[in-house]
């Protein structure tokens, strides 16, 4: 299955708690902490849901 790495760029501080949740749940939290996850539509839309705090580093076969 193909892997997606997301880093997390900006602070949950102010943010509504479902957006924390879903930075939790994306194994981050922390400002520059990375994680490797399967690249599957429900990754995808976790990461829709904040794309103002995550970037994609890069995406692997």
């Amino acid at each position: 299955m193909k892997k997606i790495t997301v880093r997390q760029t900006g602070s949950p501080i102010r943010r509504k708690s479902d957006q924390r949740a879903t930075l939790v749940g994306l194994g981050l939290n922390r400002i520059g902490r990375e994680s490797v996850l399967d690249d599957t539509s429900s990754t995808r839309g976790m990461i829709a849901k904040v794309a103002h705090l995550v970037e994609v580093v890069e995406d692997r076969a």
